[in-house]
């Protein structure tokens, strides 16, 4: 027998005698009484110290912080920030479209790129006319003679319906200046003919 047994006859600690059919609670021992309370000290420094770090971040004015893993609160790579940008602000098709005017060579080829270039985009949905400017009158002309199939080719990379018509510039007439002798309440050199 050990120290810890008792004869079921007599009182336990308690001053009652334990009853011969009910099991006798298993008594804690200094291991698992040391475990216990290791745990609860635990506990209460996490809590403390979590504390402790809302106090020092509440009076740093920032709040909660990330942790090791990510969140909604970590910095974004720099493609990714400016494509949930353009997203959130319904900027795709100007955006497509500025890509377009910077890969015009591989879109129409080099030789039509090297004498018509895109001048801009009217995105209103009424319109969406994509407006080229051309060096030569020749390359005018080819350029509208091509435009049916230029903006199926458009609108198959940029999307259906994104560019309905392409307005073609031809080269300008030269710079009209006024001469060193006018007419007083002439306009220019316009006001001649009628």
């Amino acid at each position: 027998m050990t120290g810890r047994d008792e004869p079921a006859d007599q009182p336990g600690a308690d001053g009652r005698t334990p009853e011969a059919g009910s099991p006798k609670p298993p008594e804690a021992t200094g291991v698992d009484l040391a475990r216990v309370a290791l745990r609860a000290a635990k506990e209460q420094a996490r809590a403390r110290g979590a504390a402790a770090q809302q106090k020092k971040q509440a009076r740093r004015g920032g709040g909660l912080r990330s942790g090791a893993r990510s969140d909604g609160r970590d910095p974004l790579a720099l493609g990714s920030a400016i494509n949930r940008l353009i997203t959130e602000r319904g900027w795709e098709t100007p955006a497509a479209v500025g890509g377009v005017m910077g890969r015009w060579p591989q879109i129409v080829g080099d030789d039509l790129a090297k004498h018509c270039v895109p001048l801009r985009y009217d995105d209103d949905p009424a319109a969406r006319v994509l407006t080229v400017s051309c060096d030569s009158t020749a390359w005018a002309t080819q350029l509208r003679l091509l435009a049916p199939q230029l903006v199926a080719r458009l609108n198959a990379d940029l999307g259906q319906g994104t560019v309905r018509m392409i307005k073609v510039v031809g080269p300008g007439g030269p710079e009209r200046r006024f001469g060193p002798l006018r007419a007083p309440g002439s306009k220019g050199p316009g006001d001649t003919y009628g």
